[in-house]
């Protein structure tokens, strides 16, 4: 059986390809018959038009970037080696159903030249096409196990497959990749965002804690606030120290619960708050009372509990109340260590409790701590042990405040990894000897009133300041605040009545007291006015004045005067 001669002609630029379709169009009588992937299609009549395409399997077509020979088994025979099948899902594939003349979609459109065109120009094989992927990609994009072949049926004889696309599996390794990269940045940000937002909450708790204690006469002070570490919110943790005049002095420390920017910010309000409400002089439990009340107003969401403590040195006791907050511990002078841990009500901000007042004994030589849950409370045990291990570390530590404050912070394993912030505050009332109790007097005076009173106290006044070596100019005022603060108790008060003089390495301290609770305040006298002055002349020659209500449901009214620094 001879060949047509079109189907030679179209053959004759690759021998082997012509001679292997020879072979198989060519029966013999002791061949098989051809299989049902390798058939053969019917012949039909070739026409000039059939031997258009022929360039296209010529050497110009379109060469694979890849090696011919990368895949294992394979063959540059289209009939040993049919082309696999392409991918239905990728709309970049080429069509099987489209002649087999058609040229990929990269190779420039064959023209004859009969007709006028030119002669089809060669691509080279490393010139790059649209859909040949870049070396960067090429890396991705090819397969460590290529998928096997699959035998086009409907290709015709002769004919090259394109060059094979991207498949869907690259491009979603691709996807995949940038996936990862953009979760890795978000982590990135995310992670520094919280980086600022903790520092800005550092800085802000900072801000509103006192930069630097105020420093009463009778007592020795310091605090330590130390943040949690890196991996822990800051919290709301606070301490401060108001001298209220008249030698007593306030103390203060609380922990708003929550972390970040709200709780610093609560804490700053409740603070502030604190101040105010102890420049009224009123007794602990009140304080805490109206506290209860602001705090709900803040923020309901918010609680805090809180230690509110006032020493007074003329009775030698630590007056407290406390707001769901730790037992203060208290060293006596002799080394025992005991908590002072009733009464205690509810947090602040729960409201509809009421606040009561307790005390514990401060003599000369003895020392107290405030603190927050984050000095004594662990994840993996109970707060009591704690607070008993912090009761054993205070019963040995000794020096000065801010010493025995870091002591206790190492003591309880306190570094800059812990999970909680922690604030301490430690006090001393010291027992003074030599000449450091020569600059600390009392003395007192009870008035039985009547006419002879006013007198009496200004003699009283006169012989005290005398012996204390004050100047005349102080003494003289002394003895006037002294004579005005009588008048006005015989005036507006009822009895007992008690003149009180006390000095300090700083100060001058007059106070009577009366057992009427109508506290004083100073108003404008008219010219024509026979009283109403006496209080507008304290306030003109003293430092600083002030009045407050007695546990025993009197008043005290008081003025200072500064001393002079030698």
């Amino acid at each position: 059986m001879q060949v047509a001669p079109p189907l030679a002609a179209a053959t004759t630029s690759h021998p082997d390809t012509a001679s292997a379709a020879a072979t198989e169009a060519t029966p013999t009588p002791h061949s098989a018959p051809p299989s049902a992937s390798h058939a053969i299609p019917e012949a039909t009549p070739t026409t000039e038009a059939d031997t258009a395409p022929a360039p296209a399997v010529t050497d110009s077509a379109p060469t694979d970037p890849r090696p011919a020979d990368s895949t294992p088994g394979a063959s540059t025979n289209p009939s040993t080696n049919p082309p696999r099948a392409h991918n239905a899902a990728d709309p970049a594939a080429p069509d099987a159903s489209r002649p087999s003349h058609a040229e990929p979609s990269h190779a420039e459109p064959s023209r004859d030249a009969s007709q006028g065109g030119d002669a089809p120009r060669p691509t080279p094989p490393d010139a790059p096409t649209d859909d040949a992927p870049s070396p960067a990609r090429l890396i991705i994009d090819t397969p460590s196990h290529p998928a096997p072949a699959t035998p086009a049926t409907d290709a015709p004889l002769g004919t090259v497959p394109p060059a094979q696309q991207p498949t869907t599996f690259y491009r979603g390794v691709l996807v995949y990749a940038a996936d990862v990269t953009d979760q890795v940045e978000a982590v990135e940000r995310l992670r520094v965002s919280e980086r600022r937002q903790r520092e800005a909450a550092v800085t802000l708790q900072r801000s509103l804690l006192p930069q630097k204690l105020e420093q009463p006469d009778d007592l020795r002070v310091a605090a330590t606030y130390q943040p949690g570490g890196t991996e822990a919110a800051v919290g709301g943790d606070w301490y401060d120290v108001i001298t209220l005049g008249a030698g007593r002095t306030a103390l203060v420390i609380g922990d708003v619960m929550g972390r970040g920017l709200r709780a610093a910010a609560v804490m700053g309000q409740l603070r502030t708050a604190v101040r105010a409400y102890a420049r009224l002089d009123l007794p602990p439990h009140e304080v805490l009372q109206l506290l209860d009340g602001l705090a709900a107003e803040i923020d309901a969401s918010q609680i805090a509990t809180c230690v509110y403590a006032v020493h007074d040195p003329n009775e030698g006791r630590l007056i407290y109340a406390s707001a769901g907050h730790l037992p203060i511990l208290v060293r006596d002078p002799d080394g025992t260590v005991h908590r002072a841990a009733e009464p205690t009500g509810p947090p602040l901000g729960t409201g509809g409790w009421l606040h009561a007042s307790g005390s514990v004994p401060l003599s000369p030589g003895s020392s107290a701590v405030l603190y927050t849950d984050g000095l004594v409370e662990r994840r993996d045990r109970d707060i009591d042990e704690g607070v008993a291990d912090l009761e054993r570390a205070f019963a040995g530590a000794a020096g000065s405040p801010q010493v025995m404050c870091d002591r206790l912070i190492r003591s309880l394993g306190i570094t800059a990894d812990h999970d909680d912030d922690v604030a301490v505050l430690v006090l001393q009332h010291p027992a003074r000897t030599g000449h450091d109790a020569e600059l600390f007097h009392n003395a007192a005076l009870e008035l039985l009133g009547g006419v002879e009173a006013a007198p009496r106290a200004r003699a009283f006044a006169s012989g005290v300041l005398a012996s204390w070596r004050f100047p005349t100019e102080l003494r003289d005022l002394g003895v006037l605040a002294t004579s005005e603060l009588v008048a006005n108790s015989l005036q507006h008060g009822t009895p007992p009545m008690r003149l009180r003089l006390r000095r300090t390495d700083r100060r001058l301290i007059i106070e009577v007291t009366d057992g009427d609770d109508h506290l004083p305040r100073r108003r404008r006298a008219e010219p024509a006015d026979e009283a109403g002055r006496g209080i507008s002349i304290i306030a003109t020659i003293a430092s600083s004045w002030g009045s407050r209500r007695t546990p025993d449901g009197g008043k005290a009214v008081w003025c200072e005067f500064a001393l002079p620094r030698h």
